[in-house]
């Protein structure tokens, strides 16, 4: 069976980081592995507490799973030290990587520290084969800020001269249809998709980068695996539901992905 190991934090609700990561993968036919970076008390309104796993335990998870079973694709989200960037660049080699470039959770806390942040830029992203940024995280990233879709392509091209293969810029954050942009440094492919009348998207871009590295990991190519991610996703927002006073979490579980 193929394989990603998924890189990232632990959402106590259920909706976002790893445990969507999981939820995701598993239901696209792949195995997904984890190594827990960082333990977060969240609900469906705020992150009320963020512990960081020590370097040395994620170095160990690190090593049990790539040591044993191996990956495909590494996919990482929630890197909130330095320490934690570090030695995640360290361990995947060679290993195909998509990175999303988690910086805030989806109800506004901060979960990426700003000597991460450098070295997320430095270290990470050029070893990335893929990288997946919100407009908050591509203005993170580089300083530029998207008003609108015609800027897409601009974005994508400032986060891909940081080092990634390729840099998939999500625009569901503008008004109007969710416009995603891939971009590979020559060409730029626009996804288009359509807005779900629903307030529950928790997990959203954990999904998307899930998705994306299963697809990946099922050997799809790119352009196509971007675009079935992106299906996946509307997908699962359709069929999202409420749980606790605020945004609910997508259904992951039984989304088919499209042939």
């Amino acid at each position: 069976m193929r394989s990603v190991l998924l890189v990232g934090g632990s959402d106590s609700g259920g909706g976002a980081g790893l445990q969507a990561d999981l939820k995701t993968v598993h239901s696209l036919g792949v195995h997904g592995s984890c190594v827990v970076t960082a333990v977060t008390a969240q609900s469906s309104t705020a992150v009320l507490d963020i512990h960081d796993v020590p370097a040395a335990s994620i170095r160990a998870q690190l090593s049990a799973v790539l040591d044993d079973l191996g990956a495909d694709v590494v996919k990482t989200g929630m890197l909130s030290t330095a320490a934690a960037v570090d030695v995640v660049s360290d361990a995947i080699g060679g290993l195909p990587l998509v990175v999303d470039p988690v910086g805030v959770s989806s109800t506004g806390q901060s979960l990426l520290t700003p000597d991460a942040l450098v070295l997320l830029r430095s270290r990470l992203l050029p070893k990335a084969l893929v990288v997946t940024p919100n407009l908050a995280e591509v203005e993170a990233l580089t300083g530029f800020v998207v008003h609108g879709p015609g800027d897409l392509e601009e974005a994508a091209k400032r986060v891909h001269a940081l080092g990634p293969a390729w840099v998939l810029v999500k625009g569901g954050h503008l008004d109007g249809p969710p416009t995603d942009l891939l971009y590979d440094g020559r060409t730029a492919v626009v996804l288009e998709g359509k807005r779900v009348a629903t307030r529950h998207t928790h997990g959203t871009g954990c999904t998307l980068a899930s998705a994306l590295a299963a697809h990946l990991a099922l050997q799809v190519p790119m352009q196509e695996a971007a675009s079935r991610a992106k299906a996946f996703v509307e997908r699962a927002i359709r069929q999202g539901y409420a749980m606790g006073k605020g945004p609910g979490p997508l259904r992951q579980g039984g989304v088919a992905s499209p042939a």
